[in-house]
């Protein structure tokens, strides 16, 4: 097969005869980017990303998906920028999970410790509870006691008194 002159030099005509300088395969493969990029656009008005996790999903499907079209030069350097906005976005949105995964644990840590301590403190009011209890107890047995003690001595007083007067 003779080769193109005008292909060598990186010329070709596309299927309306018009005279391009990007191959048609790539330059098919552009548009069903374009198309599909648009479609998702369209379809995602408002783009909601529960975690971070699901941006870099995002990001290393449209950078990966595509990276045939970088075998045409011209569309190589806008392809090898795009690539190069990704992956600073992905490695600032790593940085930005590694950040969010570290806040996480603490805040995972600090809860846990706020369970502990009202554990803690559940466990102090039961026991101070318990000594209450006991204390009103004594008390009740000492009240008790001394009713005893009152009337015992009211006894004795009375009969002192008698004893007294007897003689």
């Amino acid at each position: 097969m003779a080769k193109d002159p005008l292909a060598e030099a990186g010329f070709y005509f596309d299927e309306l005869n018009k005279l391009r300088v990007l191959e048609p395969e790539v330059s098919q493969k552009t548009s069903e980017l374009k198309e599909e990029c648009k479609e998702f656009v369209d379809s995602k008005r408002v783009i909601f990303f529960p975690d971070l996790k699901s941006v870099l999903i995002l990001c290393r499907f449209f950078s990966a998906k595509h990276k045939q079209l970088t075998k045409c030069p011209n569309v190589s350097a806008e392809i090898g920028q795009f690539q190069k906005i990704v992956g600073g976005l992905i490695e600032m949105v790593d940085e930005l999970a590694k950040e969010a995964e570290t806040e996480k644990m603490k805040a995972i840590g600090a809860r846990n410790l706020l369970k502990s301590v009202a554990k803690q403190r559940e466990a102090q009011q039961q026991q101070l509870q318990a000594l209450i209890a006991e204390k009103k107890m004594q008390l009740e047995r000492y009240r008790i006691e001394y009713e005893a003690l009152s009337k015992v001595e009211s006894e004795q007083n009375e009969f002192i008194d008698q004893f007294i007067l007897q003689k």
